[in-house]
């Protein structure tokens, strides 16, 4: 584990010169006791004050620690005199965008560092931060290939050059608030995080990694987790209306083929209310749409970047709120296996509440073939207030079907009225596509809805709506050896191609 504590006392970043005004430029200072006291370890101390910085880059062997009342608050370029370091080269991001593929560009970095932390209970403020960053420079795949979301057709080009700008503009900016690569024992606790850029949290290629104790109220995503090893994710709470609140990845932004594994994510909360509003305490619910012109996010979620895969990952004793819903895809060739989730509960949620999709993007070298899903068990899953145009989904590919997936114990509570038209409606393959639910369009089956899946088990289901709905409460088409026991809905299922598929309604 990090360095906690030191023999020394913590240094105090006012002796180096920092001022905690809020007007002067405390980086280069908070810089110079990193250096300082990284050459024996120790603990860097920012005191309550507010720290105007550019660049922060911690070492190995450094605790640096936030004091009640310190704020360290990102600089903005186009305000202040400087610049944030540059992103480094050589890249990798063919194949992701930007953001994923850059990391000295940011409020605070590190690079290939060991034993480090950043602790509260003080605050980061990325308000001097952007969201935004070039695309993947990936022009693979078929014509159809997902880059961006299907709900994202109608955005014209001049609304897509704003949410991403062309790499020239990036120089100087910083577009993350703390972004670790190839470091080692990690610490990162007690922390309140707003507005923090592109990445609140970007973590790529870490091993042996604690975050705990957060509260992140931010522009788009929360916490990514890339390539990592050993990593627990508790006690914390990450709101993020218009992006991913907790999201496992397994990109090429290291230039090699690296699996997210041995993961828990336990007693946390995700949301997507308004921006700031749940550090304010108000909660409130204006924004209806994130920038894919879907609902609001801030789920937890295994991909997109899923060129490596996933193993061994926990999600245990989480609550969302008035956001997406539980999602595991693997779209670029990665198996996604050992996944395990439960004791989950879920209020408004605003596409699916449960999202497993192996799909053929292939982002990725040469040779990228196609994902697995297998090995998941899912238990105690509770949800209520679902958007009614979008079934718990489990979609696969004819020859990729998601294979050995326990369900036990469910209970999803829509909010109904489908009607028959809907439930008539063909749902297309889309097997390139960018994954997320609304890539089917409204579905056919108002509770769970199953195609390309082998060895599926799911007992003692619950699927009910608040007004009536007119489609089936499942449909599975293409399924072997599925069982569902114990249902309770309205309705009757309906099975189309399968073999050994077996409903067994609830006595």
């Amino acid at each position: 584990m990090p360095l906690l504590t030191a023999a020394a006392a913590p240094v105090d970043v006012r002796t180096f010169g920092a001022k905690g005004d809020g007007r002067t430029l405390d980086h280069d200072a908070i810089n110079r006791a990193i250096v300082t006291v990284a050459r024996s370890g120790g603990t860097v101390l920012v005191p309550a004050g507010r720290y105007l910085c550019f660049s922060i880059r911690l070492r190995s062997g450094i605790t640096l620690m936030l004091a009640a009342g310190a704020v360290i608050e990102a600089a903005d370029p186009a305000r202040h005199a400087g610049g944030y370091d540059l992103p480094e080269s050589p890249s990798n991001d063919v194949y992701q965008d930007f953001g994923h593929s850059h990391f000295h560009n940011s409020l605070i970095w590190a690079d290939g560092v060991h034993d480090v932390a950043i602790v509260g209970p003080g605050m980061i403020d990325g308000i001097g931060l952007t969201r935004e960053g070039p695309g993947a420079r990936w022009k693979g795949g078929g014509k159809n290939a997902g880059s961006h979301p299907a709900s994202m057709r109608g955005v014209t080009g001049t609304e897509m050059r704003q949410l991403e700008p062309d790499r020239s503009l990036m120089n100087g900016r910083g577009n993350k608030a703390i972004a670790l690569k190839n470091a080692r024992r990690v610490r990162i606790a007690d922390l309140t995080i707003a507005r923090g850029g592109h990445f609140a949290i970007l973590c790529t290629g870490c091993d042996d990694v604690t975050i705990e104790g957060l509260r992140i109220d931010t522009n788009r995503d929360g916490i990514d987790i890339d390539a990592c090893r050993r990593v627990i994710i508790t006690n914390s709470h990450v709101n993020s209306p218009n992006d991913d609140a907790i999201v496992l990845k397994a990109s090429y932004a290291l230039g090699e083929k690296r699996a997210c594994e041995d993961v828990t994510i336990t007693g946390c909360s995700v949301s997507g209310f308004d921006p700031g509003t749940l550090l304010d305490g108000t909660r409130q619910r204006t924004q209806q749409l994130a920038p894919d012109r879907d609902r609001v996010t801030g789920r937890i979620k295994l991909g997109t970047e899923s060129h490596g895969g996933f193993r061994r990952i926990r999600i245990e004793n989480c609550r969302f709120q008035r956001c997406r819903g539980l999602a595991l895809e693997t779209v670029d060739g990665g198996v996604l296996e050992e996944v395990s989730a439960r004791n989950l509960t879920m209020g408004e949620v605003t596409t699916a509440p449960l999202f497993l999709r192996t799909g053929d993007r292939r982002r990725g070298p040469d040779g990228t073939g196609l994902g697995r899903i297998r090995h998941v068990a899912i238990a105690n899953l509770t949800a209520t207030g679902i958007d009614p145009r979008f079934a718990a989904s489990i979609v696969g590919l004819a020859d990729s079907p998601i294979e050995d997936v326990t369900l036990t114990d469910l209970d999803f509570r829509y909010a109904g009225g489908g009607t028959a038209s809907y439930a008539a409606r063909p749902v297309p393959e889309a097997r390139d596509g960018y994954p997320e639910p609304s890539m089917f369009g409204t579905l056919p089956a108002y509770g769970l809805y199953v195609r390309h899946a082998r060895g599926i088990t799911a007992r003692h289901v619950t699927l009910s709506t608040d007004m009536p709905d007119a489609r089936p409460p499942v449909i599975v088409e293409d399924g072997r050896d599925i069982v569902i026991e114990g249902l309770r809905a309205s309705g009757e299922a309906v099975v189309t191609g399968g073999k050994g598929v077996r409903i067994v309604a609830a006595d």
